[in-house]
């Protein structure tokens, strides 16, 4: 078995305002962030292929606490983005007061950017995350 698109190389597209993803050739789906195996039938013939970074979200919630290393950054809103093209993605919701988001973000169309920050000591370093802003 063959690793078609490492972390590594997701998280430099990712900086790049990039988003890579597994196409299936058994059943089509997509499989964002990657991963070893099709999200949808769990096949193993991938392909690397690049997704708009545009979609709609399914769900949020707005933070109060935050995980280790994210205290200065609270409150902020974590949003759960059906892409254009199939998979849901996670990341941040910018350009809204969390404290005024309502259940009216559900449905609402975004468009995807990404913020790097300095990593923890969880992580390799660098990295980036996928933020999201409302489209008008």
């Amino acid at each position: 078995m063959e690793q078609k698109l490492y972390f590594k190389d997701y998280n430099e597209a990712l900086k790049q305002n990039r988003i890579l993803g597994l196409k299936c050739h058994s059943c089509g789906a997509l499989t964002v962030p990657p991963k070893m195996a099709c999200r949808q039938c769990a096949g193993f013939d991938l392909e690397v292929t690049e997704v708009k970074g545009s979609g709609k979200i399914k769900t949020f919630t707005t933070v109060y606490v935050a995980a280790e290393g994210r205290e200065s950054e609270i409150p902020y809103i974590l949003v759960m983005v059906e892409l254009d093209e199939g998979p849901w993605l996670m990341g941040n919701l910018e350009g809204i007061d969390p404290k005024t988001a309502t259940m009216a973000l559900i449905g609402r169309p975004v468009k995807m950017g990404n913020k790097i920050f300095a990593g923890d000591k969880y992580s390799a370093g660098e990295a980036a995350r996928p933020v999201f802003s409302l489209v008008e």
